[in-house]
């Protein structure tokens, strides 16, 4: 019988490096405390660099790119912090689940390559200690060392919103109670972990009033609102003549949150079978938080039949949206099978 993993992982010291990687760890709040940095700290005139890289940081994200630098660990612990302090008085909710959803990739890419590095026994532990301390996940390295190994019962609660055929426990690697994965498939386990946990840090600041705010960060901030508002104001997209499903995906959109694959199909392909061009169908998922216009693009044309297979894709049935945790039925829906048949015998009533 397999022995269960430690309850938690050792102490390790972590150097300004890791903290310039992970700085949302509890250490990286510690290590500026014990530096002597403060609110009052922000002020000086030799911050006004750190707070050019905060707001750098903050439209890196909101365009869904990676802020990736890490040259000067001690200004990269400092900027992340800032950064946390612009983006939540900027308020803006899809910046900030953009950024946040970017800090995770960031922190992703760096997990990933560090995941790889395993055999150092400094990064064993520094890794362990990230999964454990941050998401509750006991990891461990197998015996030859190329694979990771977590619990069937946390595999099984992460992997649930993967919709993708690999994830299915009946495509892994399973023996005595645990799932192999490689690097990659590790982090990605936690990816969404992180990025609720970067927006839910942001929610429980507690700034001091606007005018309190240093002179500098003010004008980043202001500056910020101003260029990134007008993105956000005319997400919301009318949904009354919609069936309830494309509704509720389209609130979802609009609340700047980010939708599951299979929602995102059944969205687009609806969309396309009620007559909406692409520029169309690509404007409405501009404020999900991991936007990629030429992605979103491709993916569009490639439903629409006009890319990769030159197949049209049909919109989902009533049935498979229900078995996917799609559909949200009204009365208006009785009698139908598909979600383009909404409202049809509706319409056929109007003089």
């Amino acid at each position: 019988m397999s022995s269960s993993p430690s309850p938690s992982p050792p102490s390790i010291r972590l150097g300004t490096g890791d903290l310039a990687k992970y700085p949302f760890l509890n250490e990286a709040g510690e290590y500026l405390r014990q530096s002597g940095f403060g609110w009052d700290e922000l002020g000086r005139p030799d911050m006004k660099e750190i707070v050019w890289r905060a707001a750098e940081r903050i439209r890196a994200g909101a365009a869904g790119s990676v802020y990736d630098k890490l040259d000067r660990y001690e200004a990269e612990i400092i900027t992340f912090l800032v950064t946390l302090i612009m983006v939540k008085a900027v308020g803006i909710e899809p910046v900030l689940k953009k950024y946040a959803l970017a800090e995770a990739r960031r922190a992703e890419k760096f997990l990933t390559e560090d995941l790889k590095r395993h055999n150092d026994a400094q990064k064993r532990a520094l890794l362990a200690k990230i999964f454990y301390e941050l998401f509750g996940l006991a990891i461990e390295v197998t015996g030859d060392g190329r694979l990771f190994k977590v619990k069937v019962t946390d595999y099984l609660a992460r992997s649930s919103h993967f919709h993708e055929q690999e994830w299915k426990m009946i495509n892994r690697l399973v023996d005595g109670g645990y799932v192999y994965l490689d690097p990659d498939e590790t982090v990605r386990l936690v990816r969404s972990e992180l990025a609720v946990l970067i927006s839910s840090r942001v929610h429980a600041m507690s700034l001091p009033p606007t005018s309190s705010l240093p002179v500098a960060i003010q004008e980043q901030v202001d500056a910020l609102r101003t260029e990134l508002a007008p993105r956000y104001e005319y997400r919301t997209v009318a949904a009354k003549d919609y069936p309830p499903c494309v509704k509720h995906a389209l609130e979802v959109m609009g609340r700047g949150e980010n939708l599951p694959h299979s929602a995102r199909v059944m969205l687009a392909t609806y969309m396309l079978a009620v007559g909406k061009s692409t520029d169309e169908i690509v404007e409405v998922f501009r404020s999900a938080p991991d936007f990629n216009e030429r992605i979103t693009r491709y993916q569009v044309e490639h439903l629409s039949g006009a890319k990769g297979s030159r197949t049209r894709y049909s919109v989902p049935s009533c049935d498979k949206l229900r078995t996917e945790n799609l559909c949200f039925a009204t009365a208006e829906c009785a009698g139908i099978i598909n979600p383009v048949q909404f409202g049809r015998r509706f319409r056929k009533k109007e003089p």
